[in-house]
């Protein structure tokens, strides 16, 4: 075991802030450390200090000598028009085979690997990041909120990915399910100081908790005692007879002292909206398709939603989840079929074509107001904007000046001192701390109307959801089965896919090294005639691939830069059908490799 980084006595402040005091933390070659604590506690400023890009005010950082940090970038690192397979070539000068062989490990192939990285959703572009990292060979990876904004397949991969790594860790992300996943140790940072908890992040947070508790009876207790020595100093102090008891006495108050436990942030307490639970069908989705003017995204759609139902909306980034939420609520016009709601259902929408949407000479006061139903108090009102993080003058800026973090929590705001008995989230979480997301999980919970939403965090899913609704393969289904189920289904296709994957590598090593190829004689000798003919058909093969890879790559050129529909579709075909054929001429290579 050997130490890569040690923190000692690290200072950092902005101004009147304290971000580091005293702080204090090793980290070693043989763990993986889950980096937690409130917003604005100074975590990434502390990542920034370990990659050598801010300096502390006084302390240090000592770095092992063979230390090489592979770090999770937040901004884009890829050249302009460059595919996945040109970034992961320049920034780990690995070869071709090599780039494929990590990139599979995180499911990108085809298009996703050769067509343009540019194209690719936030989320596959997270994973042909990863897939740099664990090419250039790190001994310890610093990874800041990696799961923002990731599909659940992703994150499962990203677990996977962790999970097998063989290096250190240190992960800084609000979510509880990711770190118990992966991070075996625990690291806090609070008031400035770090505390290393051997052990994951559930058992950490019970033991916080339960030292705290511990410490405020404490407190209480010498609290209690200080009053009594108090009140004995004071009637006996002036008494010839007792003073020299309330001398003795006021030494031992002087060596009471109470336990500083870390004052915490406001803790948000959020209220929904107080409405009549109702039965039937809250909405149907029949023969629907969904969509934008030049693309279908899903189609056939049949869906019936029950009011008092918590139901997810799932799938991959880039199925159409988001698409399919701002059909139900009318954001987006159906290409096919209908959506009906049931009478009298009010629908209350969170999502981000809502919340940039907002009159922008509103103050937040102002805009709260207004959505507040009849007979809500300023009080109430005030209540509901400081458990979203609007105190003191933040009530009084105008929405212009806000940012689209504070404007989603505005929005949030909005619908919770509505009567809305539908709401309609989208992401609600995104902008949220760890601690306002169970609020709002409790929150909902206690809701007697109906919540449709979608989320990455898992742990909130599993809170909240009561039916599942998955959006996959140009459709979207009533998922059989609960939250649970549906990871459980997708874990499965991952693990399938590792075990193809393994199985395809053993394969082409034992044919590579002659283990598995016995001819008719019964030994190792490949058969001359029948083995230059193998030969010759997959390099045959290969041409072919090749050569289809290329044409592809030229119509996926002109797709993007084409402006006609009719082209446009013609162009979609010619894809789809050169997809097809190469998939044929991989299946016939593999099995000639396989023998």
């Amino acid at each position: 075991m050997a130490v890569l980084l040690q923190i000692r006595d690290a200072h950092k402040s902005y101004g009147d802030q304290i971000l580091l005091d005293g702080a204090e933390a090793t980290i070693t070659d043989d763990k993986k450390v889950g980096f937690i604590g409130r917003n604005g506690a100074g975590k990434s400023t502390l990542l920034r200090v370990l990659l050598g890009e801010e300096e502390l005010d006084a302390g240090e950082v000592i770095r092992h000598p063979n230390l090489k940090i592979g770090y999770l970038r937040q901004h884009d690192p890829f050249h302009e028009g460059e595919s996945a397979m040109d970034f992961l070539m320049r920034d780990s000068n690995q070869p071709d085979w090599k780039c494929g062989e990590v990139a599979g490990q995180f499911e990108i192939k085809g298009d996703f690997l050769y067509g343009p990285v540019s194209a690719l959703s936030g989320g596959w572009q997270t994973r042909v990041k990863l897939s740099a990292l664990l090419l250039n060979e790190p001994n310890l990876l610093l990874l800041d909120e990696p799961t923002n904004f990731l599909d659940l397949r992703t994150q499962l991969l990203l677990e996977n990915f962790l999970q097998s790594f063989r290096c250190a860790c240190l992960v800084v992300s609000h979510d509880r399910a990711f770190l118990s996943a992966t991070c075996s140790e625990t690291l806090d940072l609070t008031a400035g100081k770090l505390t290393m908890y051997p052990g994951k992040i559930g058992p950490f947070l019970t033991y916080q908790a339960e030292r705290k508790e511990h410490d405020m009876r404490a407190n209480a207790a010498v609290i209690a005692k200080q009053k009594q020595l108090e009140r004995f100093i004071n009637k006996n102090r002036a008494n010839a007879n007792t003073a020299s008891q309330a001398r003795s006495k006021k030494k031992q108050l002087e060596r009471l002292q109470t336990t500083e436990i870390a004052s915490n942030q406001p803790t948000a307490v959020i209220i929904a909206p107080v409405v009549e639970p109702r039965q039937g069908a809250a909405a149907r989705c029949v023969d629907l398709a969904i969509g934008y003017p030049d693309l279908v995204v899903a189609k056939g759609i049949n869906l019936e939603i029950e009011h008092g139902e918590r139901t997810a909306i799932v799938g991959d980034n880039g199925q159409g989840k988001t698409t399919l939420l701002r059909t139900l609520v009318g954001s987006l016009d159906a290409k096919e079929g209908h959506v009906r709601w049931g009478h009298h259902c009010k629908i209350g929408v969170y999502a981000q074509h809502v919340y940039t949407t907002l009159n922008e000479n509103d103050t937040v006061l102002e805009y709260l107001e207004y959505k507040a139903i009849a007979g809500t108090t300023n009080q109430q009102i005030l209540a509901v904007a400081g458990s979203l993080l609007f105190r003191d003058a933040h009530i009084h800026k105008k929405v212009k000046v806000l940012s689209g973090g504070e404007r989603a929590r505005l929005c949030m705001a909005g619908i919770l001192l509505g009567d809305y008995n539908i709401l309609v989230l989208d992401e609600p979480g995104n902008h949220l701390d760890v601690e306002t997301v169970e609020a709002l999980a409790e929150a909902i919970l206690k809701f007697n109307g109906t919540v449709i939403f979608t989320s990455h965090d898992r742990h909130f899913m599993k809170r909240i959801a009561s039916a599942v609704i998955e959006v996959r393969d140009g459709s979207a289904k009533n998922y059989i089965g609960d939250y649970e189920a549906y990871l459980y289904s997708v874990s499965n296709e991952i693990d399938e896919g590792y075990r193809s994957r393994n199985a395809d590598s053993i394969s082409k090593s034992r044919d590579k090294s002659g283990k598995n190829a016995k001819n008719s004689n019964g030994d190792n000798r490949p058969e001359p005639n029948t083995d230059r003919k193998i030969k010759k058909q997959i390099k045959a093969a290969e041409r072919k691939i090749k050569r289809l890879e290329e044409e592809k790559k030229v119509l996926n050129d002109q797709m993007l830069s084409c402006h006609d529909p009719e082209e446009a579709i013609e162009l979609h075909k010619k894809i789809e059908a050169l997809s097809a054929e190469i998939t044929e001429s991989e299946d016939i290579w593999l099995e000639l490799t396989e023998g």
